[in-house]
């Protein structure tokens, strides 16, 4: 803040300059004291001038209710909601989030430091409040092909950078525990800022080991016992609500008046259809006030915590000098945010947009689907009667997922999916530098009964990801992928049935949130006529190809077994 803000935003909070605008007739949710009372909320341009009794000739008479400060989610990838920041916070800021603090490893795997730059970008002159973290693993691991490799030294230059906060999640948590030089490097580069954690199912000394290099930390909670267990190593809790990943019931009942403070709400990958219906972070207030827990409590894990953790100390409350970042609602026991403050201005109101004057940044968006060619014969895995495998088991509503081995169908000497037991082949191609290289393997639980869906959203990495019930509705999948310049696709008898192109970095589209949230609907619906039972069928196929996390994942060099952190053979002996 320069000195002319500053003596005037002083001369407004003394009453002697009238305010931009103030906010009466409502009370006050105070995270710093606990305490909820009456007052008027003056406010001169982004920042809360004073609290008490004030006027102007513009202000806003309440009708009782609760202002609250805007809500914060603490770790997301905005990629997931498969739109770029400009749309990505009109689909948030009316549920009352007005910051984010963002890791963009999605589309860094995809682009490198370009792709980082370009999340700035467009997030630049928008009301809601975009931080960014720099990508830690890109690539994730050796054990898969990424579009780009950032390293220590990048990483230091990143930091560098306006609205950089701190290091992504390391998900990379072996090469901390058994001291990768280049993983140490990148923990060493940041040790001045926030260090976020990845680590599900770590424990004991490993644990120990891994908060001990500096790591703040961790959202992969799925148990309280996990969570209270990192709380005592000194780790801050992200309690998760995404769409892959549901873990907020779970993780409620470790909630304390004494360790509340240490605990943060954050969604990490949510696609549209959940945003808007089901809700943001507002949804994990609501869910946890109806747990039980107090109200002030639950807005406090939902704002303050986050603010502090991220060292951002002027938002997250409403108090003098803080960032007008506001929401009202009628009452706390049924947390609706109806009316919604960014930076100083009403921007949303009874869920509706009210301010449309920011528009998505023009940007020139290169083709990212570079895939040698494809043919069936690529995909076949040759075997013999009474062969086993290794096969992927999914977990409802989880990430993690089980490691079975299961006999094989054999039909004219190759390994096929067996729909009758449900283990259906799956591919994944690498699509940045036209390598040909093709991981294949087995997965159980995905439910397709005919047909094939591809996407090019294949967590970390993001390379061409297909899951079918043969092999040519597989290749027509992933080749309307590419002719889409990514996306999803579903295919049946060789016939694309339904389709949602991601223009940017085959993660992103540019067009707007609801339109996205319609496309997605149908896919999803298309994916379910040809047999899926899942919720989000493309949200749970994109975290298979994922192998820093538990226990079987399949990337375009092969089968990983992420406990042996290793890539291990298809067939059985």
């Amino acid at each position: 803040m320069n000195v002319q803000k500053m003596t005037e935003l002083i001369h407004v909070a003394r009453g002697e300059k009238e305010a931009d605008l103030v906010l009466k007739g409502a009370k006050i949710v105070d995270v710093l004291t606990g305490e909820i009372y009456s007052g008027d909320v003056a406010i001169y341009e982004d920042l809360i001038a004073g609290i008490g009794d004030y006027s102007a000739s513009n202000q806003v008479n309440l009708d009782g209710g609760y202002l609250i400060p805007g809500l914060i989610d603490g770790h997301v990838h905005i990629e997931s909601s498969m739109v770029a920041p400009p749309q990505y916070a009109r689909g948030v800021l009316p549920k009352g989030t007005t910051a984010v603090f963002a890791d963009p490893h999605e589309i860094a795997n995809v682009m490198g430091v370009e792709g980082i730059d370009l999340m700035l970008q467009t997030s630049e002159n928008i009301p809601l409040s975009v931080f960014i973290m720099a990508s830690s693993c890109v690539p994730a691991t050796h054990m898969e092909t990424s579009g780009a490799n950032i390293d220590a030294e990048t990483i230091s230059q990143i930091l560098k950078k306006d609205r950089v906060v701190g290091l992504a999640e390391m998900m990379n948590y072996t090469g901390v525990i058994f001291g990768d030089p280049s993983v140490l490097a990148k923990l060493a580069v940041s040790s001045n800022g926030v260090i976020d954690g990845h680590a599900p199912g770590l424990t004991g000394k490993d644990l120990q080991a891994y908060a001990a290099a500096g790591i703040d930390s961790d959202h992969e909670c799925t148990t309280p016992d996990e969570a209270r267990e990192k709380l005592r190593a000194g780790m801050v809790i992200m309690i998760r609500e995404g769409t892959g990943a549901r873990n907020l019931d779970d993780l409620l009942p470790i909630v304390t008046t004494e360790n509340h403070r240490r605990i943060i709400f954050c969604s990490d990958d949510l696609h549209p259809p959940e945003l808007i219906n089901r809700g943001h972070i507002d949804y994990m207030v609501r869910r946890a006030i109806e747990f039980g827990i107090d109200p002030i409590i639950a807005i406090r894990m939902a704002t303050i915590n986050a603010a502090e953790y991220f060292r951002q100390y002027n938002m997250g409350a409403i108090a003098p000098g803080k960032v007008a970042n506001i929401i009202w609602s009628k009452d706390l026991t049924d947390f609706n945010p109806r009316m919604v403050w960014a930076k100083g201005k009403l921007i949303a109101k009874d869920g509706k947009i009210t301010d449309n004057s920011w528009t998505t940044t023009d940007i020139n968006i290169p083709n990212t689907m570079n895939s040698a060619p494809l043919s069936e014969s690529k995909l076949q895995i040759r075997a013999k009667e009474g062969d086993s495998a290794n096969v992927i088991q999914l977990i409802k509503n989880q990430l993690v997922t089980e490691k079975l081995v299961e006999k094989l169908k054999i039909v004219d000497g190759c390994a096929v999916s067996d729909i009758d037991r449900d283990i259906l082949k799956m591919a994944v191609i690498e699509r940045h530098n036209a390598t040909g290289n093709i991981g294949l393997g087995f997965i159980k639980g995905f439910g397709l009964k005919e047909g094939a869906i591809a996407s090019s959203v294949g967590h970390d990495s993001h390379n061409l990801i297909v899951v079918g019930t043969n092999d040519s509705d597989m290749i027509a999948a992933a080749e309307a992928v590419i002719d889409s310049k990514g996306g999803f696709s579903a295919v049946k008898d060789g016939v694309v049935v339904g389709s949602l192109a991601l223009e940017f970095g085959g993660l992103m589209s540019l067009d707007t949130i609801d339109t996205i949230k319609e496309k997605l609907d149908e896919i999803k619906i298309n994916s379910r006529i040809l047999g899926s039972k899942l919720d989000d069928p493309f949200m749970t196929l994109g975290f298979m190809a994922l192998p820093v996390i538990p226990k079987l994942k399949l990337t375009d060099k092969g089968l990983v077994d992420v406990e042996q952190f290793k890539i291990i053979d298809l067939l059985v002996e």
